[in-house]
């Protein structure tokens, strides 16, 4: 959770810089990713709005000042209204800084707490199982294929790789593994 500027600062120069590894090389691929409105380009500008409304919530619970309920409903808005157009809806509260999303509808329920470095390469959710409001606890470095579904109570450890189409619906607390199926299972 992002707890003051210097962390939001931190955090947002973190993911350009994992972004612009991924998709914007050059000077020229950067502008011409403008003029094209390249979806990675509008997922990015979705998690910066994102991480701003996280910090201005943290700020306006604090505080209580007007100004930062202001700044909190602007960013709040724009963020759920780029990411209705965009069909992400995620909440990034409980995610550290690293979430790299590389196509459209994802959901991560708020509820969710989400480890540095998480991949999602579309399709994917991240929530309760309907039963409980008790959601996932991801560990850093998780990555996500093409429809993996992370449901429930449960715990998924540092460095495992989710295969496309995988619903994972039981803990997994051996790192560095790879899990998929329904239900999902150690793989390797």
């Amino acid at each position: 959770m992002i707890q003051d500027k210097k962390q939001l600062l931190l955090c947002l120069e973190y993911e350009k810089i994992l972004y612009s590894k991924y998709m914007f090389q050059t000077k020229s691929r950067y502008f011409l990713s403008r003029l094209k409105r390249e979806p990675i380009r509008m997922i990015h500008i979705f998690l910066r709005l994102s991480r701003k409304a996280d910090f201005y919530n943290v700020r306006k619970q604090k505080f209580g000042n007007p100004f930062y309920k202001a700044l909190y409903l602007y960013y709040i808005t724009k963020k759920n209204y780029l990411g209705e157009k965009l069909g992400l809806e995620i909440e990034t509260i409980n995610t550290r800084e690293g979430l790299m999303i590389y196509h459209y509808n994802n959901v991560i329920n708020g509820g969710s707490i989400i480890g540095q470095n998480c991949h999602l390469h579309g399709n994917n959710c991240i929530g309760n199982d309907g039963k409980s409001n008790k959601c996932p606890i991801i560990g850093d470095n998780v990555i996500l294929g093409v429809g993996a579904k992370v449901i429930g109570d449960i715990y998924i450890a540092n460095n495992i790789i989710i295969a496309a189409g995988a619903i994972v619906v039981h803990s997994f607390e051996e790192e560095g593994i790879t899990i998929g199926g329904i239900p999902a299972k150690k793989i390797k």
